[in-house]
């Protein structure tokens, strides 16, 4: 294709002036916002490409005589071989060059060029398969034999290569040509697909002899089930019933104990029952059900129930299925009896069939193989059996005395005074309060607080007596429990909230006094709060800031500060009976939530300086302390002072610390630090403001 100079020469004498153009100078976009139609780039080209105009279009080469055709030809492969020497191996390049010669009908240039292509690569299949689709697109069928001859023998294991040269002799008419690389190929062992295509290709052709001997063959080189099944079902479609009864039972005696052998089981047996055989059906179900294991015979079982439904009755099938199952699990509690869920799961089958002689049986069994070590992470799963025993005879069984005798030696047989478990002593009691024998539960109880008494005991036993109304004993309950675990706050306060209920104020401030004055305590924060608002439910307001003063002397805590605080300020305002609020006059309201804001500020004001005096590494807490100091100052309305407390208010600023490591570099985290007013005196402080001041006007600056 020539060139626009070489088809208008007047364009060779202008002046590289005169081709100048000036472009207008591009403006700058103001308006960034997107176009509300939105134009692709392909979009664009494509538009461009419809709407060019003809006589602006390059223009294209005709070729009139002999020479400019031997020019054209001399140009082109000038053009590919410099391409080629560049890119030796990109196949495209060479497969355009021999496609080019190809449309030029030089045949043997082009013959060349695919042979240059794969000397340089011959590995490449698909080089092969354009250059055997060339020779046979231009009928030149020896030539095409010879490239698929020479494309099978160097590159075996490209079924491709085999199928396109198989299917150019069948549509040829060639058929023995066709069946000779069939034999070739077959030679190399290729995978199921291939054999098979082999046999469809005889099928074709009604070659049924042919077909069985190439099935012989393909189930020798893959003895696999599937091959196997294929075998036979190709039998029975030819009628041919002995011998694929014959694929199938050799198929049996080779792959029996193979992984998918339920899929040949089933298919056999399928067989079978297609020819009317239901025996020997049933027989087959049942050889597979004694070799195949438990895990891969769901479709099996499946299967056999769903043919003796067909042709059984329902008691063959479950004694069928029931027998294999026990004699699996028996297997299992032989191997290892301690193995408990094989045994649950085998309790499970024989509650299923309902024999309640074979179920105790199987549970005696079972709990007969205790546990080797006195340690309770070896009895967890075994106290189950016995509980499911039990349950059994209650529920299933309405047998009363043996379901008493099992938790009467169950609980003999559990070491107590190394572990014991309150489930089982409490399922006991509750056993016989359902029987109406309260006299036995309360002995069970009695027993399990003597012999291992757990939390979960006591708080049972004494719900029971509580539901009956048994005050006396619940204190009795709640003065043994005490007695096992003095440090329990839960016990102290419960039965401080016994006493209170039964309006023993007296009692229950003397256990509370009693609680607070042991030495150790689990929740002693839960124990306090209960007896502070034990207090305040009392009306007793005195003695509650008697008891803020006593919990202050043994822990100064920021939050027993603003608890204290809080009371002051609001407690005495809202205990305050409403009738009486009614009969006051608004300037004694107001006098008397001015004295309670006085008292709250006494106690932040002592609070602040405790924490400035003697601990004033704790700025966080000190900070909290002032800020609901303010809410509190807020919540007063015009009575509050919020200045008193916004002087005192501390600047918060973020810094940042060394954290050092055993092994690594040095890391820094941030984290806030407080400045107070009273620290203003320090020489350093104007620095650091100043500092701080001039890093956040850089990071100002930065920003914009």
């Amino acid at each position: 294709m020539a060139s626009m100079k070489d088809s208008d020469p007047s364009l060779g004498f202008l002046t590289r002036k005169e081709t100048e153009v000036k472009l207008p100078r591009p403006t700058r976009v103001k308006n960034k916002t997107p176009a509300p139609i939105q134009i692709t780039a392909e979009q664009i080209l494509r538009e461009a490409r419809e709407r060019q105009e003809a006589e602006i279009r390059p223009p294209k080469q005709k070729i009139t005589d002999p020479t400019e055709l031997a020019d054209y030809r001399l140009r082109k492969r000038k053009e590919f071989e410099d391409l080629i020497r560049r890119v030796r191996w990109n196949t495209s390049v060479w497969i355009k060059y021999a496609q080019w010669e190809e449309s030029q009908k030089d045949f043997a240039r082009a013959r060349s060029v695919w042979e240059r292509a794969l000397e340089v690569d011959y590995r490449n299949h698909t080089l092969w398969l354009k250059y055997a689709e060339v020779e046979m697109k231009n009928k030149f069928i020896n030539h095409a034999r010879n490239v698929w001859d020479r494309a099978v023998s160097l590159l075996p294991r490209v079924d491709q290569l085999w199928y396109k040269y198989i299917h150019m002799e069948e549509m040829l008419g060639n058929v023995a040509g066709a069946r000779q690389v069939f034999e070739r190929w077959m030679s190399w062992m290729p995978d199921q697909q291939g054999w098979l295509s082999y046999i469809k290709f005889e099928l074709r052709y009604n070659e049924i002899e042919r077909a069985r001997e190439i099935f012989s063959r393909f189930v020798q080189c893959h003895p696999k089930v599937s091959a196997w099944i294929r075998f036979a079902k190709f039998e029975m479609k030819n009628g041919e019933i002995p011998r694929a009864r014959n694929c199938y039972e050799r198929a049996v005696e080779k792959l029996a104990d193979d992984e998918e052998a339920e899929q040949l089981f089933v298919a056999f047996a399928e067989f079978e029952e297609k020819c009317k055989e239901t025996e020997r059906a049933r027989c087959i179900y049942k050889f597979a059900l004694d070799h195949i294991p438990k895990g891969r015979a769901e479709d099996l079982y499946r299967q056999f129930v769903a043919f003796e439904k067909q042709y059984g009755d329902k008691e063959g099938i479950e004694d069928a299925i029931v027998g294999k199952r026990r004699f699996q699990y028996e297997e299992e509690v032989r191997k290892n009896p301690l193995n408990y869920d094989s045994w649950f799961d085998y309790i499970r089958l024989e509650e299923s069939v309902g024999k309640k002689e074979r179920i105790r049986e199987v549970y005696e069994r079972a709990i007969a193989n205790v546990p080797p070590a006195e340690e309770k992470r070896y009895w967890q799963r075994y106290i189950y059996l016995w509980i499911n025993y039990a349950l059994y005879e209650e529920l299933d069984a309405e047998d009363m005395e043996r379901t008493r005798e099992v938790y009467r030696e169950c609980l003999k047989l559990i070491p107590h005074k190394k572990f014991s478990f309150a489930k089982l002593w409490l399922m006991a009691a509750q056993f016989e309060i359902r029987q109406k024998n309260l006299k036995a539960a309360r002995q069970i109880l009695g027993n399990a607080i003597g012999m291992a008494p757990k939390d979960k005991i006591f708080k049972k036993y004494i719900e029971i007596e509580l539901q009956l109304g048994n005050m006396n004993r619940c204190r009795t309950l709640y003065e043994k429990y005490l007695e096992w675990a003095p440090e329990n706050c839960y016990a102290w306060i419960k039965y401080a909230e016994l006493e209170k209920s039964l309006s023993e104020t007296e009692r229950a401030r003397a256990i509370f006094e009693l609680a607070i004055a042991q030495s150790a305590l689990d929740r002693p924060e839960l124990l306090w709060k209960a007896y502070i608002d034990f207090e305040i439910s009392e009306g007793e307001y005195e003695n509650t800031r008697k008891l803020y003063k006593r919990l202050l002397d043994r822990t100064k805590h920021y939050k027993v500060w603003v608890s204290y605080a809080k009371f002051e300020a609001f407690t005495a305002i809202e205990g305050e009976d409403s009738d009486t609020r009614e009969e006051n006059d608004e300037d004694s309201i107001q006098e008397q939530k001015k004295q309670c804001l006085e008292l709250a500020r006494g106690v932040f004001e002592d609070a602040i300086k405790y924490f400035r005096t003697y601990a004033p590494e704790l700025k966080e807490e000190r900070a909290m302390l002032l800020e609901e100091w303010l809410n509190i100052e807020s919540s007063f309305g015009s009575i509050g002072d919020v200045s008193l407390v916004q002087n005192k208010l501390p600047k918060k600023l973020k810094k940042k610390r060394a954290i050092v490591s055993e092994d690594g570099p040095t890391l820094h985290e941030e984290y806030y630090d407080y400045i107070f007013p009273e620290e203003t005196s320090a020489p350093n402080l104007k620095i650091l403001e100043a500092a701080y001041k001039w890093k956040k006007q850089k990071l100002n600056h930065d920003e914009d």
